[in-house]
């Protein structure tokens, strides 16, 4: 079977030799043109086909009280070809935008990707530039938890404060060891671990642990349910494609599209009242997915829209070092209260000399480091997902309008052109029009349409959901102030538009923005596979930096 653009062409050149007379409904006289566009539509000589109009009694669907040039055998390979005409009419049709979910989808993913790396590397210079000694000893806590974090975006059952906690949990006894009591320390792995589980109860980072789950839930959540969102939206798109077309169906596209040509009308094409009967009963299941997919591309829009501040993962995850660093120095600042605390938990430790190991950082990136410059309208994932809304709304009312579409575009006569009626070549179609959907069939002349296509309702009922857990991920303004701690505890704006009533104003509160360039980076080029000239990131808060008066 050939391509649909090679048969498309080669038809229309078969076809403009069938002009003369090929529109007439006198009746053919000769079947050789119907020969060869029948053997040029099957890749080959067929045996049996009549070379001369014959009687039609033995024919199923294109019954006619003419001769005729199709048999029954001919009749039959029709009918195959008419369902796979419309199968790949709804392949057509759907290709641009099956093409910009699947796209986006995956350019979503591998931005994540990219973005997680990023923000890994931001986390690992902090240790390196800043608490070098213990540098190497956090890197194992900083790659798990990225790993951990692309884990739960791309889908896998990991609980984020599952995660954040054993974070911090590791980097306590980091903390302790090298800048709390420094130089010297106790070795020993069961000392650590008393330290690491003591954690909890002294809370020596204060409430940033908390901010940080918070932060990663609000954002983290989101960005996954949008993944999972748009791979529903191709499994739509895919199931759609391969419609099971039932045999009301089948037989009236036979009639509509090749029956035609058993009276020699190559060239004639169905009029426009016809065809939509044709098609609106034929797609009339799929036509009950279109409230749906309305919803579906409404609710995308919606939490799209609230991904901004600290809903938005390039922001949280390019400011995740920001708050380890405050966590560190929290610590560091009381030190003397927490060394007590941990003494008495723990005991005194063995005081034996050790030598602080070496940042173990590629000496490339350090060098490097990282370039802060404005940005200058650089593309970030918040513009990007931005433009793919854009481009997803002009498809809301797809499936609604895909009967109609398919008919305009491509398979009806044009208006005051003589046209077929399933029977004939006429003016024009007397039969009333019915609209789309299944309950507007109960009146349509040309298909029977019966029941619920199971499949279908699979889908609504996959749709269905995916709404709700979009909506439920949205976020709601009147919950973007999180009270938490008390007793000097800090209150945070999660809105990202922070003003002087926030509490955020005053000189130097103004947003730290940093951009990346992947070419300083060479491994995230290997790592993602991407070839982008410039990776632009999004880093630093109006808001950070109030407790400790940066």
């Amino acid at each position: 079977m050939m391509d649909a653009p090679t048969w498309r062409v080669g038809w229309r050149c078969l076809l403009l030799l069938a002009f003369v007379g090929s529109t007439r409904s006198e009746g053919v006289q000769s079947c050789e043109e119907v020969r060869k566009l029948f053997q040029w539509r099957l890749v080959g000589a067929v045996k049996g086909l009549p070379d001369s109009p014959r009687a039609g009694s033995d024919l199923q669907v294109c019954i006619s009280e003419k001769p005729t040039c199709c048999t029954r055998k001919m009749e039959e390979r029709y009918h195959i070809v008419a369902r796979e005409d419309m199968q790949q009419a709804l392949q057509t049709s759907s290709s641009t935008l099956k093409f910009l979910i699947s796209r986006n989808a995956a350019a979503f993913q591998e931005t994540l990707e990219t973005l997680i790396r990023q923000a890994e590397n931001y986390t690992s210079i902090l240790f390196c530039n800043t608490y070098r000694n213990m540098a190497l000893d956090a890197a194992a806590a900083v790659q798990e938890f990225f790993t951990d974090v692309g884990l739960y975006l791309f889908g896998a059952d990991v609980n984020p404060e599952e995660f954040v906690n054993r974070f911090f949990d590791s980097l306590f006894p980091l903390v302790y060891n090298y800048l709390i009591n420094p130089g010297v320390t106790d070795s020993s792995l069961e000392y650590s671990e008393c330290i690491r589980m003591a954690r909890r109860d002294i809370s020596p980072f204060g409430n940033i642990p908390k901010r940080v789950m918070g932060q990663m839930g609000r954002s983290l959540l989101p960005s996954r349910t949008l993944l999972q969102a748009l791979n529903l939206g191709i499994e739509v798109i895919n199931t759609t494609d391969h419609l099971h077309v039932s045999k009301e169906c089948g037989r009236a596209l036979l009639r509509m599209q090749y029956c035609p040509h058993c009276q020699g009308l190559m060239l004639s094409k169905p009029c426009m009242g016809y065809c939509l009967n044709v098609m609106r009963g034929c797609l009339a299941h799929m036509a009950e997915l279109n409230p749906h997919w309305h919803a579906y591309i409404r609710s995308l829009e919606e939490l799209s829209d609230a991904m901004h501040g600290t809903y938005d993962i390039e922001h949280v995850l390019l400011n995740f070092h920001l708050l380890v660093n405050d966590a560190v120095m929290q610590a560091h600042l009381d030190g003397q209260k927490l060394s007590e605390q941990v003494n008495k938990i723990c005991g005194r430790p063995i005081r034996t000399p050790t030598q602080s190991p070496r940042c173990s950082f590629d000496g490339s990136k350090e060098k490097h480091g990282m370039k802060i410059s404005l940005r200058n309208g650089e593309e970030t994932l918040a513009s990007r997902r931005k433009e793919f809304i854009n481009s997803l709304r002009l498809h809301r009312t797809f499936y609604g309008a895909l009967a109609d579409q398919l008919c305009v575009n491509d398979l009806a006569a044009a208006d005051g052109l003589p046209c077929w009626n399933g029977e004939d070549i006429v003016k024009s179609y007397t039969q009333p029009v019915v609209g789309n959907g299944i309950k507007a069939q109960s009146g349509n002349p040309e298909v029977k349409v019966k029941g619920t296509d199971p499949v279908i309702n699979q889908i609504i009922d996959k749709l269905k959901h995916v709404i709700q857990l979009l909506q439920g991920r949205s976020p709601k303004p009147d919950k973007w102030e999180l009270q938490m701690g008390s007793g000097g505890g800090i209150i945070e704006q999660i809105s990202g538009d922070c003003d002087d009533e926030d509490g955020c104003g005053g000189s130097g509160s103004g947003e730290v923005k940093r951009t990346l360039k992947v070419t300083d980076y060479p491994w995230l080029l290997k790592t993602t596979g991407w070839h982008l000239k410039l990776v632009s990131l999004l880093v630093g808060s109006r808001c950070l930096r109030q407790h400790y008066h940066w």
